[in-house]
């Protein structure tokens, strides 16, 4: 099933209204979505390289406003809605994780969970059951999401075609490697000053 859904995602790359699905992707995949908008947008922006970053806004846009569909459904809905969501991908284990986490790094655990691979619907979620500041919440987002996804198309922008091979292959371990660095920076600037 998610092969046949990977498959229909990476079919609107073809369509004249492919931006439109980037966004619907995207805002669903911030919520409730299992395929993540990188692969349409990738495709995308190989196939027009000098729209990749007008498709990453789009993108962004799609994904920070879904991720606040997502806020709604665990603030309001989550004993009807986002707890199906949360089982769906085996996390149920990790909400108190999740609450611990928010208590403690509040916008940090957005922002991480924005860039990199973790399932960001998850956090999406637990960060409205948990009732996180909403505007922390819509920056740590923007500014995550916003990087992930400008990165990507940059990427491809600037390397062309060849690039979606390396991204789909090590995009995980980037992601890791990228937030590594941003927490170690930002460690570094607190340590010496």
């Amino acid at each position: 099933m998610l092969r046949r859904l990977y498959n229909w995602v990476l079919s609107w790359a073809d369509s004249p209204w492919g931006a439109f699905a980037l966004f619907a992707i995207a805002f669903a995949e911030s919520s409730f979505f299992p395929i993540p908008p990188d692969i349409l947008l990738i495709a995308l922006c190989v196939g027009r390289p000098a729209h990749s970053f007008f498709y990453a806004g789009v993108c962004a846009a799609g994904s920070v406003l879904g991720g606040l569909a997502g806020y709604l459904i665990g603030w309001h809905f989550m004993g009807s809605i986002g707890i199906h969501i949360v089982a769906f991908y085996g996390a149920e284990a990790q909400i108190a994780r999740l609450g611990e986490l928010y208590h403690n790094y509040d916008a940090w655990a957005v922002a991480i969970a924005g860039f990199s691979p973790i399932p960001y619907k998850v956090f999406t979620i637990t960060a409205g059951m948990f009732a996180i500041n909403l505007p922390v919440f819509i920056l740590a987002s923007l500014v995550s999401r916003s990087a992930r996804f400008f990165l990507i198309s940059g990427l491809v922008w600037k390397f062309g075609p060849g690039i979606r091979a390396f991204i789909d292959r090590y995009f995980d371990r980037l992601a890791i490697a990228f937030v590594v660095l941003l927490v170690g920076g930002f460690a570094l600037i607190r340590f010496v000053f």
